[in-house]
């Protein structure tokens, strides 16, 4: 029987830890700019369900005339 467990080759733990600690000590640099980023479309949605509401009562105020 063959060991198929293991890795193959040059396999190197300490890497995998340094990568993953690098990946960790990015994360929270891009969770900070993500709230500032967020707020551009809050204002589109706000300003499209306006207009939707304006549309509609228009609509309504031609179709009742």
């Amino acid at each position: 029987m063959a060991n198929n467990q293991g890795p193959q080759g040059n396999y190197d733990p300490a890497g995998s830890t340094q990568m993953f600690r690098a990946f960790v000590d990015d994360a929270p640099q891009s969770r900070q700019a993500a709230p500032a980023a967020s707020s551009g479309p809050r204002i589109g949605v706000i300003v499209g369900i306006v207009a939707a509401v304006v549309i509609v009562a228009a609509v309504a105020w031609l179709a009742l005339k």
